[in-house]
């Protein structure tokens, strides 16, 4: 049975924005795992992305999506390319901003129906679709690269890769919460 962190006004606000920070962290840890492609590399932030999303629920994951795009946008190289804002304007852009709605998704979809690994992972691949939606938009638009090729440079390569990272997100979310609760009630 998948616990759910509370979500109400009597929570711990510390506890939350502990919750918060540490999935910011842990993106942008996951941008430094990087091979790099041209124009989108290869990271391991989708796993973290959808992640936060189905352990901190809906609201806190965006959060933290949130706060990750806020750090870019302030100017910290915190994205997989260390460029800062300079990444909020290029080929990367849509991605980077598709986290934030990924993270929203993913928890929404588990919040109401994540109780199996394999709902967590449709949740999982829901919230990797919505990066891609935001992605290609963005980089075709960016590059000037037509639908196929945008899609070539920018999907295709990252298809099975981004499933198998739903699939851990997904298998990681009850442990995920339960050390979550864990530290919340001590």
């Amino acid at each position: 049975m998948l616990r759910t962190l509370p979500q109400t006004r009597e929570q711990n606000w510390i506890y939350r924005l502990a919750g918060i920070a540490f999935f910011t962290v842990l993106t942008i840890i996951a941008a430094r795992v990087s091979i790099p492609l041209d124009p989108v590399p290869f990271t391991l932030q989708p796993l973290a992305v959808v992640l936060s999303g189905m352990v901190l629920g809906w609201r806190d994951g965006l959060l933290s999506q949130a706060l990750y795009v806020t750090l870019i946008a302030a100017g910290l190289p915190l994205d997989a390319k260390g460029i800062g804002s300079a990444a909020l304007v290029g080929p990367t852009a849509g991605f980077l901003i598709g986290f934030i709605a990924a993270a929203g998704v993913s928890g929404w979809l588990v919040e109401r129906g994540g109780k199996r690994v394999w709902q967590r992972w449709l949740a999982g691949v829901a919230g990797i679709i919505v990066i891609y939606l935001f992605g290609i938009v963005v980089l075709k638009s960016v590059t000037g690269l037509d639908w196929s090729k945008a899609w070539s440079a920018g999907v295709a390569p990252f298809i099975v890769p981004d499933v198998v990272k739903a699939l851990i997100a997904a298998a990681l979310t009850e442990g995920g919460r339960r050390l979550m609760l864990k530290g919340h009630t001590s």
